[in-house]
Protein backbone atom coordinates (compact mmCIF):
# COMPACT_ATOMS: atom_id res chain seq x y z
CA UNK A 1 0.00 0.00 0.00
CA UNK A 2 1.15 3.43 -0.83
CA UNK A 3 2.54 6.22 2.22
CA UNK A 4 -0.08 8.71 2.24
CA UNK A 5 1.60 12.03 0.85
CA UNK A 6 2.14 13.76 4.08
CA UNK A 7 4.42 10.67 5.18
CA UNK A 8 6.38 11.25 2.00
CA UNK A 9 7.38 14.59 2.86
CA UNK A 10 7.84 13.91 6.56
CA UNK A 11 10.55 11.52 5.40
CA UNK A 12 12.27 14.26 2.68
CA UNK A 13 12.18 17.38 5.05
CA UNK A 14 13.87 14.47 7.63
CA UNK A 15 16.12 13.32 4.86
CA UNK A 16 17.89 17.11 4.38
CA UNK A 17 17.96 17.94 7.97
CA UNK A 18 21.43 16.72 8.72
CA UNK A 19 22.42 18.86 5.73
CA UNK A 20 20.74 21.93 6.69
CA UNK A 21 22.66 21.56 9.96
CA UNK A 22 26.39 20.87 8.63
CA UNK A 23 26.21 23.96 6.55
CA UNK A 24 25.20 26.07 9.52
CA UNK A 25 28.19 24.70 11.76
CA UNK A 26 30.92 27.39 12.33
CA UNK A 27 34.76 27.44 13.97
CA UNK A 28 34.32 28.86 17.22
CA UNK A 29 36.23 31.90 17.96
CA UNK A 30 38.66 30.56 20.58
CA UNK A 31 39.91 28.42 17.89
CA UNK A 32 39.88 30.87 15.39
CA UNK A 33 42.02 33.39 17.73
CA UNK A 34 44.50 30.50 18.72
CA UNK A 35 45.00 29.83 14.90
CA UNK A 36 45.65 33.74 14.28
CA UNK A 37 48.14 33.36 17.49
CA UNK A 38 50.21 31.03 16.36
CA UNK A 39 50.10 32.52 12.42
CA UNK A 40 51.52 35.93 13.85
CA UNK A 41 54.51 34.91 15.59
CA UNK A 42 57.41 37.31 16.86
CA UNK A 43 60.14 35.82 18.81
CA UNK A 44 62.87 37.71 20.61
CA UNK A 45 66.59 36.28 21.15
CA UNK A 46 67.68 36.16 24.10
CA UNK A 47 64.44 36.12 25.58
CA UNK A 48 65.81 37.68 28.85
CA UNK A 49 68.76 39.73 29.07
CA UNK A 50 70.82 39.78 32.51
CA UNK A 51 73.47 42.53 32.70
CA UNK A 52 75.23 40.82 35.74
CA UNK A 53 77.25 43.81 37.78
CA UNK A 54 77.48 46.87 36.10
CA UNK A 55 79.40 49.45 37.80
CA UNK A 56 76.91 52.99 39.43
CA UNK A 57 76.98 55.38 36.07
CA UNK A 58 78.13 53.11 33.74
CA UNK A 59 76.30 51.84 31.02
CA UNK A 60 76.73 47.98 29.98
CA UNK A 61 74.77 47.08 26.35
CA UNK A 62 73.24 44.40 25.03
CA UNK A 63 71.69 43.04 21.40
CA UNK A 64 68.40 42.47 21.18
CA UNK A 65 67.00 40.20 18.07
CA UNK A 66 63.39 40.35 16.37
CA UNK A 67 62.52 37.95 14.42
CA UNK A 68 59.60 37.03 12.60
CA UNK A 69 58.34 33.32 12.69
CA UNK A 70 55.20 33.71 10.63
CA UNK A 71 53.67 33.29 6.99
CA UNK A 72 52.53 36.83 6.68
CA UNK A 73 54.02 40.45 7.49
CA UNK A 74 54.09 41.97 10.86
CA UNK A 75 54.32 45.22 12.68
CA UNK A 76 55.75 46.22 15.50
CA UNK A 77 53.71 48.99 16.48
CA UNK A 78 55.06 49.78 19.84
CA UNK A 79 57.79 49.42 22.13
CA UNK A 80 58.03 50.06 26.03
CA UNK A 81 60.69 49.45 28.54
CA UNK A 82 60.14 49.47 32.29
CA UNK A 83 62.82 49.36 35.56
CA UNK A 84 65.13 52.11 36.60
CA UNK A 85 68.16 52.19 34.49
CA UNK A 86 67.21 50.05 31.67
CA UNK A 87 66.77 51.60 27.69
CA UNK A 88 66.60 50.62 24.26
CA UNK A 89 67.89 52.17 20.99
CA UNK A 90 68.29 51.92 17.27
CA UNK A 91 64.40 51.11 16.84
CA UNK A 92 62.72 53.31 14.81
CA UNK A 93 58.77 52.45 14.89
CA UNK A 94 56.64 51.40 13.30
CA UNK A 95 58.95 48.60 12.35
CA UNK A 96 57.31 45.64 9.55
CA UNK A 97 59.11 42.29 9.40
CA UNK A 98 58.19 40.10 6.31
CA UNK A 99 57.87 36.38 6.96
CA UNK A 100 61.55 35.23 8.13
CA UNK A 101 63.34 38.92 8.38
CA UNK A 102 65.11 39.50 11.95
CA UNK A 103 66.02 43.07 13.64
CA UNK A 104 68.78 43.38 16.03
CA UNK A 105 68.18 46.63 18.49
CA UNK A 106 70.37 47.43 21.37
CA UNK A 107 69.52 47.25 25.44
CA UNK A 108 71.25 49.28 27.62
CA UNK A 109 71.72 49.15 31.57
CA UNK A 110 73.09 52.04 33.34
CA UNK A 111 72.51 51.68 37.04
CA UNK A 112 72.19 55.05 39.20
CA UNK A 113 73.05 53.39 42.48
CA UNK A 114 73.88 50.22 43.71
CA UNK A 115 72.16 47.20 44.21
CA UNK A 116 69.78 44.65 42.09
CA UNK A 117 67.59 45.96 39.49
CA UNK A 118 64.83 44.16 37.08
CA UNK A 119 62.36 45.49 34.62
CA UNK A 120 61.42 44.40 31.15
CA UNK A 121 61.09 45.21 27.59
CA UNK A 122 57.72 44.68 25.85
CA UNK A 123 56.81 45.15 22.12
CA UNK A 124 53.27 45.64 20.65
CA UNK A 125 52.60 43.58 17.23
CA UNK A 126 49.80 43.89 14.53
CA UNK A 127 47.58 42.83 13.14
CA UNK A 128 47.12 40.62 15.71
CA UNK A 129 47.59 43.21 18.52
CA UNK A 130 49.41 40.79 20.47
CA UNK A 131 52.51 41.34 23.09
CA UNK A 132 55.93 39.47 23.79
CA UNK A 133 58.28 40.45 26.70
CA UNK A 134 61.44 40.46 27.60
CA UNK A 135 62.47 40.35 31.05
CA UNK A 136 65.52 42.50 31.64
CA UNK A 137 67.95 42.42 35.42
CA UNK A 138 71.19 43.87 36.66
CA UNK A 139 73.19 44.89 39.59
CA UNK A 140 74.81 48.30 39.99
CA UNK A 141 77.79 47.93 42.19
CA UNK A 142 79.81 51.41 43.84
CA UNK A 143 83.40 51.39 44.21
CA UNK A 144 86.47 50.48 41.96
CA UNK A 145 86.71 47.30 40.34
CA UNK A 146 90.58 45.58 39.71
CA UNK A 147 90.70 43.58 36.68
CA UNK A 148 94.04 41.19 36.15
CA UNK A 149 94.68 39.95 32.77
CA UNK A 150 95.63 36.99 31.74
CA UNK A 151 93.52 35.16 35.04
CA UNK A 152 95.76 32.48 34.70
CA UNK A 153 99.43 32.02 34.37
CA UNK A 154 101.24 28.33 33.55
CA UNK A 155 104.79 27.96 34.06
CA UNK A 156 104.90 24.91 32.08
CA UNK A 157 108.07 22.33 33.32
CA UNK A 158 110.72 23.92 35.02
CA UNK A 159 114.00 21.97 37.01
CA UNK A 160 114.29 22.32 40.37
CA UNK A 161 116.63 24.87 41.47
CA UNK A 162 115.68 26.86 38.69
CA UNK A 163 113.27 29.64 38.47
CA UNK A 164 111.01 30.59 35.61
CA UNK A 165 108.98 34.66 35.73
CA UNK A 166 105.68 35.20 33.83
CA UNK A 167 103.96 38.69 33.75
CA UNK A 168 100.33 39.83 34.62
CA UNK A 169 98.68 43.23 34.27
CA UNK A 170 96.78 44.89 37.00
CA UNK A 171 93.82 47.42 35.78
CA UNK A 172 91.55 49.91 37.71
CA UNK A 173 87.67 51.27 36.45
CA UNK A 174 85.42 52.98 38.30
CA UNK A 175 87.37 54.75 40.94
CA UNK A 176 90.99 53.82 42.07
CA UNK A 177 91.92 50.95 44.10
CA UNK A 178 94.23 50.49 46.72
CA UNK A 179 95.53 47.48 47.02
CA UNK A 180 97.07 46.63 50.72
CA UNK A 181 98.31 43.13 50.32
CA UNK A 182 98.94 39.83 48.43
CA UNK A 183 98.57 36.34 49.02
CA UNK A 184 99.26 33.45 47.72
CA UNK A 185 99.19 29.88 49.01
CA UNK A 186 102.26 28.39 47.88
CA UNK A 187 105.76 28.77 48.93
CA UNK A 188 106.80 27.96 45.43
CA UNK A 189 105.25 31.17 43.47
CA UNK A 190 106.28 34.74 44.43
CA UNK A 191 105.09 38.25 43.55
CA UNK A 192 107.52 41.12 42.80
CA UNK A 193 107.39 44.18 40.85
CA UNK A 194 105.12 46.13 43.39
CA UNK A 195 105.10 47.56 46.51
CA UNK A 196 102.50 48.07 49.16
CA UNK A 197 99.96 49.63 49.58
CA UNK A 198 99.52 50.36 46.13
CA UNK A 199 97.09 53.16 44.56
CA UNK A 200 95.98 52.30 40.87
CA UNK A 201 94.03 55.46 39.35
CA UNK A 202 90.98 54.41 37.47
CA UNK A 203 91.61 53.60 33.94
CA UNK A 204 95.58 53.18 35.01
CA UNK A 205 97.08 49.52 34.70
CA UNK A 206 100.64 48.27 36.46
CA UNK A 207 102.67 45.39 35.21
CA UNK A 208 103.73 42.48 38.03
CA UNK A 209 106.20 39.73 37.84
CA UNK A 210 104.92 35.93 39.36
CA UNK A 211 108.44 33.77 39.56
CA UNK A 212 107.86 30.21 39.78
CA UNK A 213 110.31 28.63 41.78
CA UNK A 214 109.93 24.55 42.55
CA UNK A 215 110.93 22.61 45.27
CA UNK A 216 109.53 19.78 44.74
CA UNK A 217 109.20 17.31 41.20
CA UNK A 218 105.35 17.20 40.26
CA UNK A 219 102.71 19.76 39.53
CA UNK A 220 102.30 22.26 41.52
CA UNK A 221 99.44 25.07 41.83
CA UNK A 222 98.32 27.64 43.91
CA UNK A 223 95.85 31.24 43.93
CA UNK A 224 97.20 34.36 43.97
CA UNK A 225 94.87 36.92 45.53
CA UNK A 226 95.13 40.95 45.68
CA UNK A 227 93.60 42.31 48.52
CA UNK A 228 92.61 45.75 48.16
CA UNK A 229 89.36 48.04 48.46
CA UNK A 230 87.85 47.25 45.38
CA UNK A 231 84.10 45.81 45.23
CA UNK A 232 85.98 41.75 44.66
CA UNK A 233 89.07 40.13 45.16
CA UNK A 234 91.38 39.68 41.95
CA UNK A 235 93.10 36.48 42.08
CA UNK A 236 95.35 34.53 39.53
CA UNK A 237 95.83 31.21 39.19
CA UNK A 238 98.97 29.81 39.46
CA UNK A 239 100.32 26.89 37.85
CA UNK A 240 103.36 24.69 37.00
CA UNK A 241 104.93 21.32 37.14
CA UNK A 242 108.71 21.23 38.94
CA UNK A 243 111.37 18.72 36.81
CA UNK A 244 114.26 16.76 38.14
CA UNK A 245 117.11 18.18 36.38
CA UNK A 246 120.18 16.46 34.80
CA UNK A 247 123.59 17.25 36.03
CA UNK A 248 125.34 18.00 32.28
CA UNK A 249 128.81 18.71 31.71
CA UNK A 250 131.21 19.31 28.90
CA UNK A 251 134.18 17.10 28.47
CA UNK A 252 137.05 19.13 26.40
CA UNK A 253 140.59 17.48 25.42
CA UNK A 254 142.88 18.39 22.89
CA UNK A 255 146.11 17.43 21.17
CA UNK A 256 149.52 17.99 22.84
CA UNK A 257 151.71 21.19 21.99
CA UNK A 258 155.73 20.81 21.55
CA UNK A 259 157.76 19.26 24.48
CA UNK A 260 158.71 22.98 25.83
CA UNK A 261 154.69 23.21 26.77
CA UNK A 262 154.26 22.59 30.63
CA UNK A 263 150.59 22.99 30.90
CA UNK A 264 147.27 24.30 29.47
CA UNK A 265 145.02 27.23 30.68
CA UNK A 266 141.20 26.44 29.99
CA UNK A 267 138.80 29.34 28.85
CA UNK A 268 135.12 29.88 28.78
CA UNK A 269 132.87 32.36 27.80
CA UNK A 270 128.96 32.97 27.13
CA UNK A 271 129.65 34.67 24.10
CA UNK A 272 131.20 34.21 20.61
CA UNK A 273 135.01 35.84 20.73
CA UNK A 274 134.79 36.38 24.72
CA UNK A 275 135.46 38.29 26.97
CA UNK A 276 136.98 34.40 28.38
CA UNK A 277 136.92 33.66 32.15
CA UNK A 278 140.14 31.09 32.90
CA UNK A 279 138.51 28.37 34.45
CA UNK A 280 141.45 26.45 35.82
CA UNK A 281 143.19 27.66 39.12
CA UNK A 282 145.92 26.36 38.35
CA UNK A 283 148.16 25.42 35.27
CA UNK A 284 146.60 22.00 33.98
CA UNK A 285 149.19 19.65 32.60
CA UNK A 286 146.80 17.03 30.89
CA UNK A 287 145.31 17.39 27.02
CA UNK A 288 141.94 17.08 28.96
CA UNK A 289 139.49 19.33 31.25
CA UNK A 290 135.44 18.53 32.41
CA UNK A 291 133.78 21.56 33.18
CA UNK A 292 130.80 20.65 35.91
CA UNK A 293 129.79 23.94 36.28
CA UNK A 294 127.59 24.16 33.39
CA UNK A 295 123.14 25.35 33.15
CA UNK A 296 120.42 24.01 31.43
CA UNK A 297 119.91 25.42 28.11
CA UNK A 298 122.93 27.55 27.82
CA UNK A 299 125.42 28.24 25.15
CA UNK A 300 129.35 28.22 26.07
CA UNK A 301 132.65 28.81 24.08
CA UNK A 302 135.74 27.16 25.12
CA UNK A 303 139.64 28.21 24.01
CA UNK A 304 142.97 27.17 25.31
CA UNK A 305 146.65 28.38 25.61
CA UNK A 306 149.96 27.04 26.01
CA UNK A 307 152.18 27.34 28.91
CA UNK A 308 156.10 26.85 28.57
CA UNK A 309 158.37 26.30 31.10
CA UNK A 310 159.41 29.73 31.00
CA UNK A 311 155.64 30.49 32.04
CA UNK A 312 155.20 32.45 28.75
CA UNK A 313 151.53 32.35 27.30
CA UNK A 314 149.83 31.22 23.89
CA UNK A 315 147.26 33.07 22.38
CA UNK A 316 143.80 31.66 22.12
CA UNK A 317 143.44 28.15 20.19
CA UNK A 318 140.67 27.91 17.87
CA UNK A 319 136.93 28.56 19.42
CA UNK A 320 134.54 25.52 20.61
CA UNK A 321 130.83 25.80 21.17
CA UNK A 322 128.84 23.66 23.45
CA UNK A 323 125.33 23.96 23.56
CA UNK A 324 123.48 22.53 27.44
CA UNK A 325 120.28 20.73 26.87
CA UNK A 326 117.42 22.04 28.62
CA UNK A 327 116.88 18.97 30.99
Amino acid sequence: MPFPQEARKLLVFAGVLPLVICGTLSVPAAARSSSATTQQKLVANPASISFGSVQVSSTKNSGETLTNASNSKLTVSQATVTGAGFSFSGLALPLTLTPGQSFTLNVSFTPKSAGSASGSLSFNCKPSNFTITVPLSGSGISGGQLGISPTSLNFGSVALGSSKSMSATLSASGSSVTISSTTVNSSEFKLSGMSFPYTLAAGRTAAVTVSFVPQVSGTASANLSFNSNATSTSVEALSGTGTTSTQHRVSLSWKSSSSLVVGYNIYRSSKSGGPFTRLNSVLDASTTYVDSSVLNGQSYYYVTTDVDSKGMESGFSNQVQVTIPTS
